[in-house]
């Protein structure tokens, strides 16, 4: 184990001269679990292309099929729309937050625009229905809101997260089902809504 340990250090400090500044000696009295687990992230750094990732969805992939709650305890079946209206799901991390918050209420303010495009608008994040229905509450959101406390539907899509933070991800999906357009930023929630709605029109003019 400490010779597999020693080759592994060896070989990212070979890669990367600047290794060492995260590198942790492994004494000899360290305990066999310790060991292991030193082990595995030296593989998750030398090969992270073994992890499993979930690939994200692009413009031409056909929208996954789902069911989740919405803040009414309701049960959404996307297959129920996909064919009748154009969808923007929109994922976001957190209820209440001060990014999520300034977004949700662009897409309130821009809804009726949404209505006149035929869009149904739909935010996504992992968070209870009980906080979905106060947080629809608390800002007047008039479009749906679903919970998915495991992240499944976010990982169908392949909403890749920022620090310890679930993704920042809209996708705009067609009549015939699949995603025409996405847009990710983080850090500028209402970007989201005007980038939705302006290629929607667009589209239309089309």
């Amino acid at each position: 184990m400490e010779r597999m340990t020693g080759l592994l250090s060896q070989r990212i400090l070979q890669e990367n001269p600047f290794c060492d500044l995260i590198w942790v000696p492994v004494p000899a009295q360290i305990h066999f679990m310790n060991r292991i687990l030193i082990v595995a992230t030296l593989f998750s750094i030398l090969f992270p292309s073994c992890q499993a990732q979930n690939k994200t969805l692009t413009v031409g992939d056909p929208v996954p099929v789902f069911s989740l709650r919405d803040q009414q305890d309701s049960l959404f079946n996307s297959a129920d729309y996909v064919g009748k209206e154009i969808l923007v799901i929109y994922f976001y991390p957190k209820d209440e937050s001060s990014v999520c918050t300034k977004e949700a209420c662009s897409f309130r303010d821009g809804y009726a625009d949404f209505l006149k495009a035929g869009a149904r608008v739909i935010g996504i994040n992992s968070g209870s229905v009980e906080s979905h229905k106060n947080f629809a509450r608390n800002h007047q959101l008039p479009f749906t809101l679903l919970s998915d406390p495991d992240n499944k539907v976010l990982k169908m899509f392949g909403v890749k997260g920022k620090f310890v933070f679930t993704g920042r991800e809209t996708f705009v999906i067609d009549k015939t089902g699949r995603i025409v357009f996405t847009y990710n930023s983080f850090t500028n929630g209402p970007a989201h809504k005007e980038e939705a709605l302006g290629f929607i029109n667009k589209m239309q003019v089309k």
